[in-house]
């Protein structure tokens, strides 16, 4: 289902100017980096290893297989996540790995596979941005403090920084591990509303309250939804083709009233072309 086939939500508090805001805040994988291409490339050895009636098989080339695949995967990594919070994000990719491959019929108590797994966890800084990402994010930091909320490690996070985001102006980086829990956990959303007041005073701003905060992020599960129980203005970065966030579970999400965001963009090169075209016509001249 393409997310243009949704309604769009009652948005959970006013939508208003874009030049309001003081800061964006983002999720990272899924949003900045092609996080299920990603996943789905270094599931690779595993794939090799299913029998040719698989539907799983051929995850890297059918779009319908790699939704499922990543649909599998996405439901692991939330069990670890809710279960082990203080887990550090590399070793739990590993362990999401092997309960992919018991779920998938392989032997994951064998070497092979346990050393597959450890590879897997180490390759959060090999995983690829999305093509607009970085000029995007280079143009919204002209007009605020960018900061990631990610369900990572420092380490992870530091390597990704360096690699495919390189060059993008972040302000502050808060992540899982300094949290010690995962989204869609509230308090890893609270603690984001703490730091970033307390964060800009401490540099001599007046603060960021949560409505001068903008959360930008591509999953409706781990972001929109606690967004919304925390009354938090979102943008829902609804890229096509991506099995998380779309089909039926989105739909739900939407005719429930479990998300409230208040724009929707297909990409982030969207979102920046929204935000430069508002601040122009308004005369206002970027920040930074």
């Amino acid at each position: 289902m393409a997310s243009t086939d949704i309604p769009m939500p009652t948005p959970t508090v006013p939508n208003k100017s874009f030049t309001e805001f003081k800061s964006m805040s983002f999720d990272i994988y899924g949003t900045l980096i092609d996080w299920e291409t990603s996943i789905i490339k270094q599931c690779q050895p595993l794939l090799d290893s299913l029998p040719t009636d698989s539907p799983y098989k051929n995850a890297t080339s059918d779009s319908a297989a790699r939704q499922k695949l990543a649909a599998r995967f996405n439901h692991f990594e939330a069990k670890v996540q809710a279960d082990k919070p203080a887990m550090v994000y590399d070793e739990l990719l590993e362990e999401t790995y092997l309960l992919l491959a018991k779920d998938l019929g392989v032997d994951a108590s064998t070497s092979s596979i346990n050393e597959q797994a450890k590879r897997f966890g180490n390759s959060v800084g090999e995983w690829e941005a999305f093509p607009d990402t970085v000029d995007a994010m280079k143009r919204l930091g002209k007009y605020y403090k960018l900061v990631p909320l990610s369900n990572v490690d420092r380490a992870s996070f530091s390597r990704t920084a360096s690699g495919p985001l390189a060059g993008i102006p972040f302000w502050k980086v808060y992540v899982a591990e300094d949290i010690g829990s995962y989204k869609p956990d509230l308090r890893n959303f609270e603690y984001l509303l703490k730091r970033l007041d307390e964060d800009d005073k401490a540099e001599g701003g007046s603060g960021i309250s949560k409505e001068e905060d903008l959360m930008v992020a591509q999953s409706l599960f781990h972001d929109h939804v606690p967004c919304k129980k925390m009354g938090m203005a979102s943008v829902w970065i609804a890229r096509g083709g991506a099995g998380m966030g779309m089909g039926q579970g989105a739909k739900d999400l939407h005719e429930r009233g479990d998300v409230g965001y208040g724009w929707r963009f297909p990409t982030l090169g969207a979102l920046a072309d929204a935000v430069e075209k508002e601040w122009e016509e308004k005369g206002v001249k970027a920040r930074y």
